[in-house]
């Protein structure tokens, strides 16, 4: 090597990348199955309080760990998500833990709500972050306690509804809708974004 120092090496496995690393989340999007193990998990949960566990991949047999396996093997530490849904889960000394479904469903129909809503012109990472705050801000903290940090996929009509007024006051708040500062927004953008909603029954 150059210099003459020692060769750097690399972590050949995502244990000893979290050795090294120590990150306070896993995130899951590579449909290798079952590769958040048991040694992985107890890892995190050594160096993190409230690691965060999001098992994304779909579907399920492609999850990198399941809820259940998540739970168990952090000793109920993690903050746990994932692509596929999954039951609750009871842990042996009784606690019960509900995972939550991380799934575009939850931001994708407010934000382009949000865009017809205020005739953008644009939509950039500031609105998307403004839609993130906005969904995490309706989880109630009953299920806060419970280990979910998603809403009730139930309630994703009220959920979008919320999303849209954000982002669309944003988009007017920076000027990106469709004529700029001459145009106002509306005095009750939750009630306008409501009016625009597509209702399903025939």
């Amino acid at each position: 090597m150059p210099g003459g120092g020692e060769e750097e090496t690399y972590p050949a496995t995502l244990l000893e990348c979290v050795e090294r690393i120590k990150p306070t989340a896993l995130i899951g999007v590579s449909a290798q199955g079952a590769s958040f193990t048991k040694e992985v998990c107890a890892k995190m949960a050594v160096l993190n309080a409230k690691p965060l566990i999001f098992a994304l991949s779909n579907p399920t047999s492609k999850a990198e760990c399941t809820a259940q396996q998540a739970y168990e093997y952090t000793n109920g530490q993690c903050v746990f998500a994932s692509g596929s849904p999954f039951d609750r889960v009871t842990l042996a000394d009784g606690r019960s833990f509900l995972p939550g479904q991380g799934n575009n469903a939850y931001i994708f129909p407010g934000v382009g709500l949000g865009a017809i809503a205020s005739q953008a012109v644009t939509l950039t990472d500031e609105d998307l972050y403004v839609a993130a705050i906005s969904l995490s801000e309706q989880v109630p903290q009953e299920r806060f306690d419970q280990g979910c940090i998603y809403p009730a996929l139930s309630e994703i009509r009220e959920v979008s509804a919320k999303i849209a007024a954000a982002v669309a006051t944003n988009i007017f708040r920076t000027g990106r809708n469709a004529g700029g500062a001459a145009v106002k927004p509306p005095a009750d953008m939750l009630a306008h974004c409501k009016a625009l909603m597509y209702n399903p029954h025939y």
